[in-house]
């Protein structure tokens, strides 16, 4: 009886490590299950592919864990972040493509260059005001939504349930000061392979 306690627990533990209710990172707050349109299988698929590309990027290089961001939706791969070479650009894409179940990769990879806090400073705030609109904006789920911004270009990936609110989202990213494009990888709900009914 202690055992089979123990073990429930232990599973308990581990599934929601696995998809958590939000999960955060450089993107920014994560998708939330109770608003997410994807399938809890769907969920936990793309969760354990997270977890897969992430093990295998750390094998490569520990330094990865804090330059290199990876999310996943619906089997589709991207990759933001900074790297020293070309090769190692490219290395990181085969890698992502050899995860089981990857449908496509995205690789927004930029190559590193002098750190200039000013530039670090500017892109922050660019991110904070897009998530703030987003969420004050009722036409637009913001949680559905991962944003980073690297020298004043936005990337936007998500979940949209309607066209009318992927424009919303990328005349917001629009909107902002200072911003020279908008880069966008939002999905549509009806393009998901399996939906929630």
């Amino acid at each position: 009886m202690k055992n089979n306690f123990l073990t429930t627990l232990i599973l308990l533990i581990f599934l929601t490590s696995c998809i958590g209710t939000s999960s955060t990172g450089i993107f920014g707050t994560g998708v939330t299950i109770a608003i997410d349109p994807r399938t809890l299988g769907t969920q936990i698929d793309d969760s354990i592919m997270d977890k897969s590309l992430d093990t295998k990027l750390l094998s490569s290089n520990k330094n990865y864990f804090l330059s290199v961001k990876t999310k996943i939706i619906d089997g589709r791969i991207f990759i933001t972040g900074k790297v020293d070479t070309v090769e190692e650009k490219l290395n990181i894409t085969k890698m992502a493509w050899e995860i089981k179940g990857a449908r496509s990769v995205k690789n927004d990879l930029k190559i590193k260059d002098k750190f200039n806090f000013k530039q670090s400073a500017k892109d922050i705030l660019i991110t904070s005001q897009l998530r703030t609109a987003l969420i004050f904006n009722k036409k637009t789920k913001a949680v559905n939504y991962n944003i980073d911004t690297y020298k004043k270009k936005i990337y936007v990936y998500g979940i949209a349930e309607t066209t009318e609110e992927r424009d919303e989202v990328i005349d917001e990213a629009k909107q902002i000061l200072d911003v020279e494009d908008v880069i966008t990888s939002i999905l549509l709900v009806e393009d998901l392979r399996i939906q929630k009914n």
